[in-house]
């Protein structure tokens, strides 16, 4: 499976995350902000920004003089010990939690792997309900925000060879099903900008995704909504962009 080259912009977030949880750890007894500003050399307001997120997710704590020292979650996900597997499961399945309270939508993590769609985990709630799945979401990627999303990170060839095996077949009268013009809007797809699906797949529901990859690995965060409540989507999906570098530093760790 290829790749489409261009990096998100979670990506590039956790990228400075990572250096900044470097210098932290490099510096075991505390590193004030302006050494880190020194050795990461971020600007003060993207600084600020990722170790209030990183202070928020537990990977960074602040010591009584102001400095930052390693947090709990960073000592237990950055371990190599065996149930290290599980205690990321358990991390992303709270930050799922929490963001489905937040949005008010059914939150999914979703891979692509070995050539299909897979749902890893999800956070829904009788207030929120998942998507009913009428039609196997392996098959559905042409109509699914979460498949769309999967397939604007694969390349051409990868992309031809997916459809190869799932065709798109009409879901709803709004579901694209020629593969030249899914193609041109995949082609189309800004990397910042969430992927939605309006009554696609299903009717009734309206859903948004943003991919959390990197290096070889595809995936993305995606949420859902009955169509009684489309006029929060942009501004959920808004939300599920912000919290896509969390969800991939967990990952990444």
């Amino acid at each position: 499976m290829a790749l489409r080259p261009e990096p998100t912009a979670p990506f590039h977030s956790v990228q400075h995350a990572l250096r900044i949880l470097e210098v932290v750890a490099k510096h075991s007894s505390g590193v004030s902000d302006i050494m880190l500003a020194r050795e990461t050399r971020l600007p003060a307001h993207q600084l600020a920004d990722l170790l209030r997120m990183l202070r928020r997710e537990g990977y960074v704590e602040q010591i009584a003089d102001g400095a930052y020292v390693g947090g709990s979650a960073l000592t237990l996900l950055g371990s190599a010990a065996p149930d290290r597997g599980h205690a990321v499961r358990d991390k992303l399945q709270q930050s799922l939690i929490t963001l489905r309270d937040s949005v008010g939508a059914a939150v999914y993590l979703s891979r692509y792997i070995d050539g299909e769609i897979k749902i890893t985990q999800y956070a829904d709630g009788p207030r929120t309900p998942k998507v009913n799945e009428w039609v196997d979401f392996r098959s559905a990627a042409h109509a699914m925000a979460l498949g769309k999303c999967l397939l604007t990170q694969l390349d051409h060839d990868s992309r031809r060879d997916h459809l190869a095996r799932h065709k798109t077949v009409r879901l709803t009268s709004r579901t694209t099903t020629n593969e030249r013009v899914l193609f041109h809007k995949l082609d189309s797809q800004p990397v910042t900008v969430p992927v939605l699906d309006l009554q696609e797949y299903a009717v009734g529901t309206v859903c948004a995704a943003v991919p959390i990859s990197a290096g070889r690995s595809v995936g993305c965060l995606a949420l859902s909504l009955p169509l009684a409540h489309a006029h929060r989507l942009r501004q959920a999906a808004d939300a599920l962009n912000r919290e896509a570098a969390p969800m991939l530093l967990s990952l990444s760790i």
